[in-house]
């Protein structure tokens, strides 16, 4: 299979590739960043691209399956119109390269609580681009709906103990569905997802994003 990743240089997407470079069910991994990977791979096909420019990359976004790992944060990205660009235009805009480009599989990353009629501003994003992506129509479209990240380099002392506050909630029985998971996890979610493709639409629980 050919595997097309954007958010490659994310906590997840930098898991989610090195495990398809591992992965023999994958031949080719082509990413598309706005900034150098920091490795290369024999497997690895790396486009260097400016997101607000499609008729540059469009033409390119080709495979068997997109994985999106692509978002940001509020505070870094400044405002949330600029990470509505980001977790929602800039993915729609690959999704629908890849439709247009005959790609028939997408596995998108969202988040434990995605609604597009939520009065929270990060879940209705989420919502929104879960909305939008299904209305593309891809043949098999998996939607991952992870709880909070454990990330192997948490950078914010805040997001370590709140991370710690949830893992000895959950040795207790509580919280159980909100505890958080492994970016590792997840990425081996996406990849059983995009070698085994769902017909329609799937999405999988925060409970079926562990392990």
């Amino acid at each position: 299979m050919k595997a097309i990743v954007i958010g490659a240089t994310g906590a997840v997407g930098q898991d989610l590739v090195k495990t398809l470079l591992y992965d023999d069910r994958y031949e080719t991994v082509t990413t598309f960043t706005r900034r150098p990977l920091g490795f290369t791979h024999p497997k690895i096909e790396s486009f260097i691209v400016d997101f607000d420019r499609p008729d540059t990359w469009r033409r390119l976004v080709k495979g068997d399956v997109l994985f999106s790992a692509l978002g940001t944060s509020l505070k870094q990205a400044g405002s949330k119109e600029a990470q509505y660009r980001v977790d929602h235009d800039y993915q729609l805009a690959f999704a629908r390269a890849a439709r247009e480009n005959g790609v028939p599989a997408m596995v998108l990353v969202s988040s434990l609580g995605a609604d597009p009629s939520s009065r929270f501003f990060y879940m209705k994003l989420k919502g929104i681009i879960e909305k939008d992506v299904e209305a593309l129509q891809f043949p098999g479209l998996t939607i991952l709906r992870p709880p909070s990240l454990i990330r192997k380099r948490a950078k914010r002392p805040a997001e370590t103990v709140s991370v710690k506050l949830f893992q000895l909630a959950n040795t207790l029985g509580l919280f159980k569905t909100m505890a958080p998971v492994p970016t590792e996890s997840v990425a081996r979610k996406m990849a059983d997802a995009g070698a085994h493709p769902s017909e329609g639409v799937k999405i999988l629980s925060a409970q079926e994003t562990r392990g």
